[in-house]
């Protein structure tokens, strides 16, 4: 038989692979592969636990913003109610104090006319006597000016009594 390097190879190969069981190098190899694929899984299933986890979370915190979303909007709706109420009745104050103040104006518009054609009254009374007095004083003789006043002291004194 030759011996040849590739005899040597074969013999140092299966040498090492002998070493190599002796030692439990594949069991080894086993053992940690084993470790690193229970590392792995352990890894997925926290991954899983915390994606399960985070996605509740995600869910609580839509609802409590669809929930502020509809608190939001029915503050801004009662918000606008309130102003409308509040611009309505402010409408209505103005025009009741308009209306009043029309009312006083004309109130004391009235009262001026009334002021007003009771003084040209007056005026026209006076002016009346005074013409009257100027007239009969120019018209009447003493007889007529004594009967007149004995009249007029009559006519005073059967009212004052």
């Amino acid at each position: 038989m030759a011996f040849d390097a590739t005899f040597f190879a074969l013999v140092g190969l299966v040498i090492f692979l002998g070493i190599l069981i002796y030692i439990k190098v594949p069991g080894m190899m086993a053992k940690s592969l084993d470790e690193r694929a229970a590392n792995i899984r352990s890894e997925l299933d926290e991954a899983k636990k915390l994606r399960v986890e985070a996605q509740a979370l995600l869910a609580e915190y839509q609802k409590k913003r669809k929930q502020a979303e509809a608190d939001a909007a029915s503050i801004v709706a009662s918000a606008e109610r309130e102003a409308a109420a509040l611009t309505e009745e402010a409408r209505q104050k103005t025009e009741e104090f308009v209306a009043r103040r029309n009312a006083v104006s004309e109130q004391k518009i009235k009262q001026a006319e009334a002021d007003a054609v009771s003084a040209v009254r007056a005026a026209a009374v006076d002016l009346a006597i005074a013409a009257a007095e100027s007239v009969i004083a120019r018209k009447a003789d003493a007889a007529t000016q004594e009967a007149l006043f004995r009249d007029a002291v009559g006519t005073v004194q059967t009212r004052l009594n």
